[in-house]
């Protein structure tokens, strides 16, 4: 199961979930959006669903999954 839903065609390629994520989870993907921006991608083994990456992000890319997370 998914902890972190990613809406990629808001990414701006800021950044700044890659710098804050504590576990390391977030890094650039290599692909780009329909704006040409970098998205960014989230490796959900590394993931913890701290929901750091949804506060620090100023273009709603992120979503937390509800519910028990596996």
């Amino acid at each position: 199961m998914e902890k972190v839903i990613l809406h990629l065609h808001r990414c701006k390629a800021c950044g700044r979930c890659i710098e804050e994520c504590p576990k390391g989870a977030v890094s650039r993907s290599g692909k780009t959006n329909k704006k040409g921006y970098e998205v960014v991608e989230v490796n959900q083994e590394l993931c913890v669903a701290c929901a750091t990456c949804y506060t620090v992000c100023p273009d709603y890319v992120f979503e937390i999954c509800s519910g028990k997370v596996q």
